[in-house]
């Protein structure tokens, strides 16, 4: 009997550090790095901005490459030496100051459903506010900077299994494809796995200076609004 107790303890245990580690988010760190006595950690990014939302089929955004994917779109204001993105689903009990709730996460912000993120930085060859449109964003060239399925550096799902998502593009200004320059972006996100994507997510995209007027929106309309 008391055997039985000490496994159903050792059980809960673990599935609490499991639900534990699924809500804590460190500290977003960059390419740069700073030794501090025997540990070398990444120096954290200054500027950090948070869109939180919900996945769901038959709200993708396209079909590529036989897998759904979704896209936040981004405003990136200024040329940045790099930037990161990371997503974590699901967003659990964390919570970051100065979130972007769209209304599908406000009404889905209970939620238990998670998904395996896979993610991509894009760049689109749109660089004035003025040029944005729905019809532009269609017609636009899209360019994959980076892309990253599963990340050690992330909390571990409610499963237990690493498969949320990080990645850190540093920019190269003397190739103009390879370039962060001011203009408009997207996340794109998906599942590793063959299956829906549908769940809450917590998204970031991230740089080593400040960026006044970065704005994340899962629609163009929603965008152009916080511009």
């Amino acid at each position: 009997m008391k055997t039985k107790i000490l496994i159903l303890l050792s059980a809960f245990a673990l599935l609490c550090t499991v639900d534990s580690q699924a809500q804590k988010l460190k500290k977003f760190g960059g390419l740069t790095e700073k030794k501090i006595g025997p540990k070398t950690i990444k120096v954290p990014y200054t500027d950090v901005v948070t869109y939180l939302g919900y996945a769901a089929p038959g709200n993708e955004d396209e079909v590529k490459d036989n897998k759904k994917f979704y896209y936040i779109y981004v405003w990136i204001p200024a040329v940045a030496p790099e930037l990161g993105v990371r997503m974590m689903s699901p967003v659990g009990k964390t919570k970051v100051k100065g979130a972007t709730m769209s209304k599908s996460y406000e009404e889905n912000a209970g939620s238990e459903e998670y998904f395996d993120t896979y993610i991509t930085l894009e760049r689109s060859d749109i660089i004035s506010k003025d040029k944005i449109s729905d019809e532009a964003v269609k017609a636009a060239k899209w360019v994959t900077l980076e892309r990253n399925d599963d990340s050690g550096e992330m909390p571990k799902q409610p499963s237990g299994s690493s498969y949320n998502s990080l990645l850190r593009y540093k920019s190269e200004a003397s190739d103009p494809l390879k370039a962060l320059t001011a203009g408009l972006y997207r996340i794109g996100f998906t599942t590793f796995k063959t299956g829906e994507v549908k769940g809450t997510f917590l998204a970031q995209v991230a740089a080593p200076i400040k960026l006044p007027g970065v704005v994340m929106a899962k629609t163009i309309e929603d965008l152009k609004k916080g511009l």
